[in-house]
């Protein structure tokens, strides 16, 4: 099986990281997420409904619609603050990337451990900068709600290629392709990580105080 990979890549400031990470990975769990499964019998079963909420951002100009879970925003929003302090221990500029992987299981035979094979994997590249004042923040504020608008938009045009799904599975499978644990929703197997790296590049936090600065000069 072919794992197919996407990259995301957004530039914040420190306290945006967590709003700009749960947007995304929200609004891609949104997309991979199903109402839970009750099956009649073998091979025939009926699908709950998946409700919605619009969260609105207080750090950026954004809203984004996430699963109604309380249970799954609570694993997200766990992840999200993990990734976020090693961000922020790792010094005032920094990049991490969180990585947001679905898999499906094969069963492998007493006494190995179940194979797990991934089939998409979302990356998302975070590069931290400092600004100098309210005004800077202001701007970083909106540009960067722009910003994660094209993202999403970009998310739900991949999302919504025909391209490969793991197969609708019978009950006694199940557990090998969803996420069964929640009592709610009932997302794709997944797993989150994250890796911190170097500090900043000149590059990028040049390229974003140097957009501040054109704005200003409007």
């Amino acid at each position: 099986m072919n794992c197919r990979s996407e990259v995301l890549e957004v530039t914040v400031e420190s306290r945006q990281v967590e709003e700009s990470m749960l947007a995304l990975l929200h609004t891609i769990l949104l997309h991979r997420s199903t109402g839970k499964f009750h099956y009649k019998k073998e091979g025939t079963y009926s699908i709950g409904t998946v409700g919605t909420l619009d969260i609105d951002c207080d750090f950026i100009d954004f809203s984004f619609v996430r699963v109604s879970s309380e249970e799954l925003d609570r694993v997200i929003r766990k992840a999200v603050s993990e990734f976020k302090d090693a961000l922020s221990n790792s010094g005032s500029d920094g990049m991490g990337q969180i990585s947001l992987e679905f898999y499906q299981k094969k069963k492998s035979r007493w006494p190995f451990s179940d194979e797990c094979i991934p089939w998409e994997v979302w990356s998302i590249k975070v590069n931290v900068v400092n600004l100098a004042n309210e005004q800077e923040r202001q701007i970083c504020r909106e540009k960067v709600g722009e910003k994660l608008g094209e993202k999403v938009i970009n998310v739900v045009e991949v999302i919504n290629r025909h391209e490969y799904l793991p197969k609708m599975p019978t009950q006694s499978e199940v557990d090998n392709v969803f996420d069964t644990s929640l009592k709610d929703v009932q997302p794709y197997l997944y797993k989150i990580t994250y890796q911190i790296t170097d500090s900043l590049g000149t590059s990028v936090s040049t390229t974003m105080r140097r957009l501040i600065k054109d704005t200003l000069a409007l």
